[in-house]
Parts: structure tokens; C-alpha cells; sequence
């Protein structure tokens, strides 16, 4: 079990990332490719991304394991704002950082043999640095060109195509947990993630292979949902560096198996009737609201052009369905308890 302990400047810092993270979302989409699980989620994403790699992947197996410690370096803070940004800080890396992270890979020491991570060589546990991972440490950071090349080839392939919605996952699980930071503030947001993290104040318990403590010391924390990440939260190994705590988008958890085949039919029936109602598209663009959404995020989740999103969510305004907000620049869509009697089929909220 992760345990994060909060003090209470630690809450006052709590933030929710503005965007997904590019690099997180890169390696933790690597994991997801190697694993034959969620096939229902991810199998077509699987066949999709495996017919357009014609990249080297190897240094990339040997640095992400399928299971266990990977190097904190792969995913710097500035991945946060953009792909270019992420690789420009991978780019950067001190040498003496990069080695220890890797001899920490190899060796099997820390969390790498508290994980059980398998050798590269002969699949028992790790007692010496891998041939890849030897060369690559040896060769220092004139071997980061070979690194960056592979994550842009394999980027290119697995993440880009689907980006948008990438984006729309995350942007809809950023409106549900605002909503629950203005209903109750920082306490009511930790207790609102998730069913694998529970907040039993002042310490955030994340379902995790190891026990393991954090304490946040007046730095805050940084929640980053993830469209790529399944069933165990992740952070990074160095106490030290900002801390980030990166868990799956409850948004996308919707659509898991475990929400039971059986409620597909009824939810597709529903979804059938309104289209007929007030039109497929409107009707799509009304549940793409969601717990809210400016014109521009409406867009993207729809999959309408920008025009098309504000002269729908017009309508639906004047028909009572919707209500607008105007904050700065941009709006802010909310379904109206009308509309969200409409999107539950008719129910009547208790």
C-alpha cells in the first residue's frame, strides 16, 4: 500500500494537472500494449498501434519493464506542458541522475526487486545490469538521441492518433473533480478519486504492490489522471522530486468491464431515444457536457467543430437543457437538472 501524508499546507497545495501528461501517458501506453488484459478497452488500440510501429522499441523494453520500477527520468514535471517540453527536460538530464536511476533498473535493487522485476537475460530475479541497459548506461548521455528517437517513433504510432480523445477523458474527469472541490474543497476532492485511493485524513491510501510512505512536507501535491494507467495509482521512486500522484481517469474506469455487459443495453436503448428525441448529434454533445465544459472542450469530447458546439449548446441553452456561465474568455456549459433527466432517461434524481 502508498501511503501519502498530508499536512495542512499540503492541502491548500493540492492541484489537478490542466492537461494530460504526454510522456506519462507514452510509457504507461507501453505497459498497456504488453499486457493482454482489458482486451474490450484496449484490443483495437492493441491492433491499431502494433500495425503502425515500424520503430525500434528494444531500448524501450529494456528501460520499461513490464511490471516494477522504471526510471523517474522518463517522465519529468514538464511533460505536463506538452510533448516538446517533456523531451526537451528528458534531453536535459544530469548524467550522474541518469546512472543512478539505471543502475537502480539493473541491479534489481530497491523497488526493482521489491517488485520481483524479471531479468532481460534469464527471466529469475535481477542480480546484474542487462546487456541493453549496460550499453546504454556506458554510453551516457550521447546515448539520448537513440532514447528520444525510439519515444517520438513510438509516440507517433500509439498516443498522437488519439490524442483528442485522450484529451476528452481527462478534461471531463478534471470538471468531476472540480465539481467536488467546489462543493467541499480540498477534503471533499481526495475523497471523491477514485475506488483504489481513500482518503482517511490526513493520509491518502493508493492501492500499490509495496508499502511505501510519503510525506509531502509543504510541497503539495500534483493529481494527474491518466487515460493509459489501470488499477494502481503511480508516483515517482525519488522522494525528493515534486510529488506527483498519476491514477486512472475515473471517466475512462466507466466503460471497464466491471461496470457489467448487462447496463450497455439499457445505456444504448437510452442513448438511441434521446438521439431521436432532439437529434444524434445534439444529443451527443449534450452528455459530452458532462460535469461541465467550456465550448472549446464540448468540441473536442463531441467531436464537432467549434461552431457547431456553441450553435448546439444555444439551443439547448434556450430549451432549458443547458445553462452558460462566462468565465474570462471562455464559457461554461452545465446540464440543468431538466437535461440531466433527459441524458438518465427519465429518472427522477433522488
Amino acid at each position: 500500500m502508498l501511503r501519502i501524508h498530508f499536512t495542512g499546507v499540503d492541502l491548500a497545495r493540492v492541484r489537478m494537472a490542466g492537461r494530460p501528461d504526454a510522456l506519462w501517458e507514452t510509457i504507461l501506453s507501453f505497459h498497456r500494449l504488453r499486457d493482454r488484459r482489458d482486451a474490450r478497452l484496449f484490443g483495437e488500440w492493441r491492433t491499431e498501434t502494433r500495425s503502425r510501429l515500424n520503430s525500434e522499441t528494444r531500448l524501450l523494453g529494456a528501460l520499461i519493464p513490464s511490471r516494477g520500477y522504471f526510471p523517474d527520468f522518463l517522465t519529468p514535471v514538464e511533460g505536463q506542458y506538452g510533448w516538446d517540453l517533456g523531451l526537451d527536460a528528458l534531453r536535459a538530464i544530469r548524467p550522474e541522475r541518469m546512472r543512478q536511476e539505471l543502475s537502480l533498473l539493473g541491479a534489481g535493487t530497491g523497488l526493482g526487486a521489491a517488485f520481483g522485476m524479471p531479468s532481460a537475460v534469464s527471466g529469475g530475479p535481477d542480480t546484474s545490469v542487462p546487456r541493453r541497459l549496460r550499453e546504454f548506461m556506458d554510453g551516457g548521455t550521447e546515448q539520448l538521441p537513440r532514447l528520444l528517437g525510439e519515444l517520438r517513433g513510438y509516440h507517433r504510432a500509439a498516443v498522437e492518433p488519439y490524442w483528442t480523445h485522450i484529451q476528452a477523458q481527462i478534461e471531463a474527469e478534471r470538471a468531476a473533480r472540480g465539481r467536488a472541490l467546489l462543493d467541499g474543497g480540498a477534503d471533499e476532492l481526495l475523497a471523491s478519486l477514485p475506488p483504489m485511493l481513500r482518503w482517511r485524513a490526513p493520509v491518502l491510501e493508493c492501492d500499490y504492490p509495496v508499502d511505501r510512505d510519503v510525506r509531502l512536507r509543504g510541497r503539495g501535491l500534483l493529481l494527474q489522471p491518466s487515460f493509459f494507467c489501470r488499477r494502481t495509482a503511480v508516483t515517482l521512486h525519488d522522494p525528493e522530486l515534486p510529488p506527483v500522484l498519476v491514477y486512472p481517469a475515473a471517466a475512462h474506469l466507466a466503460s471497464a468491464p466491471a461496470g457489467g455487459e448487462s447496463a450497455r443495453p439499457v445505456e444504448e436503448h437510452r442513448q438511441r431515444t434521446l438521439g431521436k428525441l432532439v437529434g444524434h448529434t445534439r444529443s451527443v454533445v449534450l452528455r459530452a457536457i458532462g460535469d461541465g465544459a467550456t465550448t472549446s472542450e464540448l468540441a473536442r469530447r463531441a467531436g464537432v467543430s467549434l461552431a457547431s458546439a456553441s450553435q448546439h449548446a444555444c439551443v439547448m441553452r434556450e430549451a432549458g437543457l443547458v445553462t452558460t456561465l462566462r468565465h474570462g474568455n471562455a464559457v461554461l456549459h452545465t446540464v440543468t437538472p431538466l437535461g440531466a433527466a433527459l441524458l438518465r432517461g427519465g429518472a427522477v434524481a433522488s
